[in-house]
């Protein structure tokens, strides 16, 4: 499917995205992507106006209560820009992000190319055998569209599917590969207050369940993980509220923190 059959939305998307700001009227932007596959075709083309290349992928919409949130039937695959990517500990301005969230989050790093391997869907273990290395991530979401609940799937997809602003850590040096992610807590603190507690369960059971999907959701798509791309899988607890002056930390465990100051 061409990725040019959206240009009213994809020029509006980038404006958006460019200047910080957010759409409120779409009725206009015609025509407009009415399904999966026309959403994820309009999310390549704001990709290719952001004249970028992506360095991986986000899952938005992991859980039944974020899927309800945002009015859509299932996890959403969307871009993520190295531009909008900080490094474990850094200071991000809130500016205008309408959501002002923050997302606990296991990353992968893709080893190599990840396509399909015959007519059944990927397994855990075939898209785990690819993986790199584990590292953790902080996401602090936004969409593009003012009224985003409002907006459908396809347009959120189209939106990257909310993907806006992340930090990530270093490659995790404990040994992970033993653990049972979807067991493992995760704990939020603000300036040293406990906020919020959950585990790798609320990323659609278990992180390595939500990167499998993500790779055999691509492949039917007509795309596929690469070598060297990062995938966040997914908040591991209810999304914790930001405000100006915030002093994050995410507690992984063994597997380490990773911090961020919202100014």
């Amino acid at each position: 499917m061409s990725s040019h059959r959206f240009p009213s939305l994809t020029d509006a998307l980038y404006a958006a995205w460019k200047e910080g700001r957010h759409v409120t009227d779409w009725s206009d932007l015609t025509p407009l992507p009415q399904n999966r596959a026309e959403g994820y075709a309009a999310q390549a083309a704001f990709c290719e106006h952001t004249g970028q290349l992506p360095m991986g992928w986000k899952i938005a919409a992991t859980s039944q209560a974020g899927q309800q949130h945002i009015n859509v039937s299932g996890p959403l695959a969307g871009r993520l820009l190295a531009s909008r990517c900080q490094p474990a500990g850094a200071s991000l301005k809130l500016g205008t992000n309408r959501m002002r969230v923050m997302e606990p989050e296991f990353a992968f790093r893709i080893g190599s190319d990840i396509r399909a391997q015959g007519p059944q869907p990927l397994t855990i273990d075939q898209v785990m055998k690819q993986v790199k290395d584990l590292h953790l991530a902080i996401e602090v979401p936004d969409s593009r569209f003012a009224h985003f609940v409002q907006a459908g799937e396809a347009l959120l997809l189209a939106d990257f599917a909310c993907a806006h602003q992340m930090l990530l850590g270093e490659a995790v040096a404990f040994d992970w590969r033993g653990l049972d992610l979807s067991q493992h807590a995760v704990q939020v603190r603000n300036h040293g207050e406990l906020k919020a507690t959950g585990s790798g369960a609320n990323v659609l059971g278990d992180p390595r369940i939500a990167l499998t999907w993500l790779a055999n959701e691509l492949i039917a798509y007509g795309m596929y993980l690469r070598e060297g791309e990062t995938v966040i899988t997914g908040t591991c607890v209810v999304p914790v509220v930001l405000h100006e002056g915030d002093a994050i930390e995410a507690d992984f465990g063994v597997l380490g923190q990773i911090t961020a100051k919202f100014v």
